[in-house]
């Protein structure tokens, strides 16, 4: 039988070479600013929708984040609502769908990830910020890697796979600025992430293949692009990089929010990535 030591990561989580990993954003949750009262069951109704799309697109795997409780909070102030809203999705989108599924509760709630990972029987969490600090939207955001690791085997999950942002888009590096990025890719895979990830500066926004080249140095991991991937960049970034995340570009106004997910977008990105993989 094929370890989990034996077996290349993305290999194991995603059954394939160069997997593309679709994004739900999840309408805004109870607590958040712009949720509804009376609107939790859409909420639940259109994360699993766009779940199946992205399913029937052919992505490899399903990421699922809080996308609509902007502004963010830190980790320490997300409620208990945020958490249970989110566990309720994945349990219903993972019985919905036969593909991998992973959570990014936001913004950097690692822990919140984890136990919503476990609750639902999700495989993998991505953590924007799981070594050093940076001075994000929300203030000065610390490493989750100490906690999260810790809090990872207090669950008994750690078949759980941490995939983990290098860099992260949305803020500021004055803090690491005499550290470069090829540094900070070692604290990250030196704390423990199986899987690095390249981002852009916004979400959206294309990484550049070179930010994917300095991580390489710095690493032996797979890597992920985090943002901007497309059907134009396709070649390019997987000529560097070992899969990515895609959200924005498969919606139908190429944005985080406002519009839904488009099947005949999925579909087309996947053909592209099909051929690029031969």
């Amino acid at each position: 039988m094929t370890t989990r030591e034996s077996k290349p990561v993305l290999e194991r989580l995603f059954g394939t070479s160069k997997p593309i990993i679709g994004m739900v954003h999840v309408l805004p949750l109870p607590g958040s600013p712009y949720y509804r009262n009376g609107s939790l069951a859409q909420v639940y109704e259109q994360a699993v929708e766009e779940a199946l799309i992205l399913e029937e697109g052919g992505v490899d795997g399903i990421l699922l984040e809080n996308a609509g409780d902007i502004p963010f909070l830190k980790p320490d102030d997300i409620g208990f609502e945020t958490i249970g809203g989110m566990s309720v999705i994945g349990d219903r989108v993972r019985r919905a769908t036969k593909l991998p599924l992973g959570f990014n509760i936001v913004a950097n709630a690692a822990k919140a990830s984890l136990a919503c990972a476990k609750s639902s029987g999700a495989q993998f969490v991505r953590v924007n910020q799981w070594a050093n600090a940076y001075v994000a939207n929300e203030g000065i955001v610390e490493g989750a890697a100490s906690q999260a690791m810790r809090y990872r085997r207090a669950l008994d999950g750690e078949d759980i796979v941490v995939l983990a942002d290098v860099h992260v888009k949305h803020g500021s590096h004055a803090i690491v600025g005499d550290r470069d990025i090829e540094d900070q890719a070692r604290d990250v895979e030196f704390f423990g992430a199986e899987v690095l990830i390249a981002t852009g500066t916004r979400t959206g926004h294309a990484t550049a293949p070179s930010e994917v080249k300095q991580i390489r140095a710095g690493s032996v991991g797979p890597i992920l692009v985090g943002s901007g991937f497309s059907s134009e960049n396709a070649a390019e970034l997987l000529s560097v990089a070992d899969g990515a995340i895609v959200g924005s570009y498969v919606k139908g106004n190429g944005k985080m929010h406002g519009d839904k997910v488009v099947l005949g977008k999925v579909k087309a990105l996947m053909d592209t990535v099909r051929a690029l993989r031969g």
